[in-house]
């Protein structure tokens, strides 16, 4: 079992930053690439970023690319989100979640934490 555990989620206004943070606590010895997905009212979650186990690889949604930074300090088992220049569709709840295996995918795994609401006001 792995817990997973959201942060620095809140309110901001367009064009604002926000970092998110998620720290893992249980099965945390094993090997896991790291996401990112969130969900908007009334509609379905989908993918942000990923990082492989290692931190040198990672992927964005094209809608997040080059405003946000997947990052993750293994030693202290947490994964970080920095966004930048915040829009209002980006407001959402934003999960962590351990992918299955090292690599980086879309594909979500068996571990979510409970969210952190982001509210961007235009």
């Amino acid at each position: 079992q792995v817990q997973l555990v959201e942060s620095g989620g809140g309110s901001v206004q367009a064009g604002g930053s926000l970092r998110l943070s998620c720290a893992a606590s249980g099965r945390t010895s094993s090997n896991y690439a790291m996401g990112w997905f969130r969900q908007a009212p009334g509609k379905e979650r989908e993918f942000v970023a990923a990082i492989s186990w290692s931190g040198s690889s990672t992927r964005y949604a094209d809608s997040v690319k080059g405003r946000f930074t997947i990052s993750r300090v293994n030693a202290k088992n947490t994964v970080y989100l920095q966004m930048n220049s915040l829009k209002s569709e980006d407001t959402a709840v934003y999960y962590c979640n351990t992918l299955p295996g090292i690599t980086v995918t879309t594909t979500p795994g068996d571990y979510w934490g409970q969210g952190t609401q982001v509210t961007v006001s235009s």
